[in-house]
């Protein structure tokens, strides 16, 4: 029997297919309840309560900054229990944060309920999931990670009208009421069962003995959250997210802008969520090709060459079509470096670490695009010299590429 266990376990290890079905689906709900029911209750939010839109989008532009800062806390946590623990206790705090929300009362009650809503999203978005697959799936994670992000991609797709649905029924209350309700149902045990897959509990052992017979130059975790390329790749990370998402965000008002019909407008961004598929679909075969510097280097131009296309073109409409899918499929292939960035420089260990931390600046980025890009527009008067700013963002952080090196494995925690 003691034989059999061993040999299902190995099976497991190899084949954690179960595991990824389980995030493919937690990651649809959580991020179709903690992010995408927010825009389309919005205006909702705002009407029934009396709150100014600032207060109300400020409230959820927090909860991400919270989302940040918690996932440096979390990532050390996952590597230590492992993301069952993380995520099956992220889903508590995630339907306890979207009750809370509900009840709100009064605005700092509504801005407490959404930065505890940040501390779930740390837990249960795609930074503990990214982990999990990277550890699991070893060498295979890339196609792990890609299944993930486009099965994930979907939130959007069915929770933005689903929540429309309820909210023609209910008041946004009780719609995020149902929503969590359901959340809870589904992530909850889903995490708790789904992710009963071995971590690497004999990994302070290994580190221990990968200690004793490194080399005085291996790398340790504290050795490449100290390096220059690990602070390199951060604000690479950062401006890039930056740029990106507020290209995405702001192209309905950039094209509106200049003349174009909002029904034209929305298929352009259709087109360009379009495109994300296609550059998550195309980053497997990206990946095998080229460095990791260079691979960084070729999607960040594109995304910038597609900013300042889109930016630049008014005509023809087909041009426009083209530029939005470029820029689509670079955010897309985006989503996958990002989640590849640290373990293709440094290897799998400490990865849940060094990702929280890596990845605060550009979650903060995201946080404070929408405001941020409103801002811009109106300093520099328009959309069309925010997208030129977006675009010499992005080709910034394409230059600043080659700092952040190929890095070294690491050896051990250094602890």
């Amino acid at each position: 029997m003691g034989s059999n266990a061993v040999g299902q376990g190995d099976r497991r290890d190899r084949s954690p297919r179960a595991a990824l079905i389980t995030l493919c689906a937690t990651q649809i709900m959580s991020w179709g309840v903690l992010f995408y029911a927010f825009p389309v209750l919005n205006t909702a939010i705002t009407a029934d309560t009396g709150w100014s839109a600032t207060t109300v989008t400020g409230a959820f532009s927090t909860g991400l900054a919270v989302s940040a800062l918690a996932g440096v806390p979390a990532g050390r946590l996952l590597d230590r229990r492992g993301p069952r623990l993380v995520m099956t206790v992220g889903s508590v705090l995630a339907a306890a944060s979207v009750a809370a929300i509900a009840l709100a009362p009064t605005p700092l009650w509504f801005f407490a309920a959404w930065a505890l809503a940040g501390v779930a999203q740390a837990c249960v978005f795609y930074k503990p999931a990214f982990a999990a697959l990277t550890a699991w799936y070893g060498d295979r994670r890339v196609q792990a990670l890609t299944t993930l992000t486009l099965v994930a991609g979907l939130a959007s797709t069915i929770f933005a009208p689903l929540t429309a649905v309820l909210a023609e029924h209910l008041t946004w209350r009780d719609t995020y009421f149902v929503l969590g309700a359901v959340m809870c149902a589904v992530t909850i045990p889903a995490h708790a069962i789904g992710l009963n897959l071995p971590w690497p509990s004999e990994r302070a052992r290994r580190d221990r003995a990968a200690a004793k017979s490194a080399t005085p130059t291996s790398p340790t975790t504290r050795s490449v959250l100290r390096s220059s390329s690990f602070i390199a790749l951060a604000a690479v990370l950062a401006l890039a997210t930056f740029a990106l998402f507020a290209a995405t965000f702001f192209l309905v008002p950039l094209l509106t802008g200049r003349g174009m019909d909002t029904t034209t407008a929305a298929w352009a961004l259709g087109l360009c969520g379009a495109g994300q598929l296609l550059g998550r679909i195309g980053y497997g075969t990206l990946h095998k090709h080229t460095s990791v510097v260079w691979r960084t280097v070729l999607i960040l131009a594109l995304g910038a060459l597609a900013i300042a296309v889109t930016s630049a073109v008014a005509a023809p409409v087909v041009a426009i079509f083209a530029a939005t899918i470029v820029l689509g499929a670079a955010r897309g292939a985006f989503t996958l470096l990002e989640a590849t960035a640290v373990s293709d420089r440094w290897g799998i260990r400490g990865f849940g670490l060094l990702y929280g931390v890596i990845s605060a600046p550009a979650t903060l980025a995201l946080a404070v695009a929408p405001a941020a890009g409103a801002l811009l527009a109106r300093w520099l008067g328009g959309y069309t010299s925010t997208f030129g700013l977006l675009a010499g963002l992005m080709l910034t952080a394409a230059l600043l590429t080659p700092l952040t090196g190929r890095g070294t494995p690491i050896t051990s925690h250094g602890r």
